[in-house]
């Protein structure tokens, strides 16, 4: 029997809690952790070990390094020095040391001869994403970060809770830059298959402050990060469900940072669109139809991102 073989590298807050989410939703048989404080990671394997009893099937986890990841089928790329947003609000501080860090750990991926899907959830997402595929020779789209998924969970489900409907009845997402100027396309948001403008018209229940939804969704991990100083959980999951869609070979349609090869004109820039995620990664962009605002929001989110790309090129 095949045994899917995941390698997680940066074992911190998150690292450590995609490991227990995965072990937990039984994605995987064999984990990688690699981490520059082994004894951390060593620590976190033995807690994971101490669990297997409760698990939902038998699991493998050993500390390796870069070597290890070869035969891997996904890796989970989560490294990070997330204490530096402390007193900040701009996930930009993060360049100055998750760039030469990125740039570190792919020549060591790449020299490791891997040939499964990464998925990054380091910050700031996009430009980490695009120094990743730059630096790592795998075909088109199977790099790719978790982007706006977080951010797009979090605007439906408050949608959803002023509208007084289910959760997964809402469609719509976060676009562009994993941070400050990302949107929300409302042109294309609809509920339980109906377009929000159009339900908007006749029942007052789906009128409400969609700049205070926008900015929900933008805004509300710095809640969780002011007030404990990292993230975990939810970026964990939206980690997995990244993972999930690989190694399930789902064709689901989510949101994540990729870079755009004309798709919405533009080009050479990762940024947060919905796609189809597969065994080979993101299979195909979904372009949604824009309005013209829209567009011009979207165009001004990728000059933000290349200016922090711009930004990472001086470190």
């Amino acid at each position: 029997m095949y045994k899917v073989k995941i390698g997680i590298i940066g074992i911190g807050n998150v690292g450590c809690h995609v490991l227990y989410t995965l072990a937990l939703m039984g994605i995987g048989d064999e984990f990688v952790l690699i981490d520059t404080n082994e004894k951390k990671a060593n620590a976190e394997r033995q807690d994971i070990f101490d669990s297997a009893e409760f698990l939902p099937h038998d699991i493998s986890v050993k500390v390796g390094d870069y070597p290890d990841l070869k035969d891997c089928d996904v890796i989970v790329y989560s490294v990070g020095r997330i204490e530096l947003l402390i007193g900040n609000s701009d996930r930009v501080v993060e360049l100055k040391y998750n760039i030469p860090a990125a740039r570190e750990c792919a020549d060591r991926i790449a020299a490791s001869g891997f040939n499964g899907c990464i998925v990054s959830i380091s910050n700031p997402c996009d430009v980490v994403t695009n120094e990743l595929i730059k630096r790592i020779p795998l075909a088109k789209g199977r790099i790719f970060g978790t982007g706006t998924g977080l951010d797009t969970a979090r605007l439906k489900a408050y949608v959803a809770k002023q509208c007084n409907v289910a959760t997964a009845s809402v469609t719509g997402y976060m676009i562009g830059e994993h941070g400050s100027s990302q949107i929300t396309p409302w042109s294309v948001f609809n509920i339980n298959g109906m377009p929000l403008d159009e339900l908007a018209k006749n029942d007052e229940r789906f009128i409400f402050d969609r700049d205070k939804a926008e900015n929900a969704g933008r805004e509300g991990g710095w809640i969780t990060f002011n007030g404990k100083h990292h993230t975990d959980f939810a970026i964990a999951l939206t980690a997995a469900r990244c993972v999930k869609a690989i190694v399930f070979d789902e064709k689901r349609v989510m949101p994540v940072s990729i870079s755009l090869n004309g798709e919405y004109g533009e080009s050479g820039v990762c940024a947060g669109v919905p796609a189809i995620v597969g065994a080979g990664g993101v299979e195909k962009v979904i372009e949604l139809p824009l309005n013209e605002d829209e567009k011009a929001r979207f165009h001004q989110c990728c000059d933000h991102i290349r200016e922090n790309i711009a930004l990472a090129a001086e470190i």
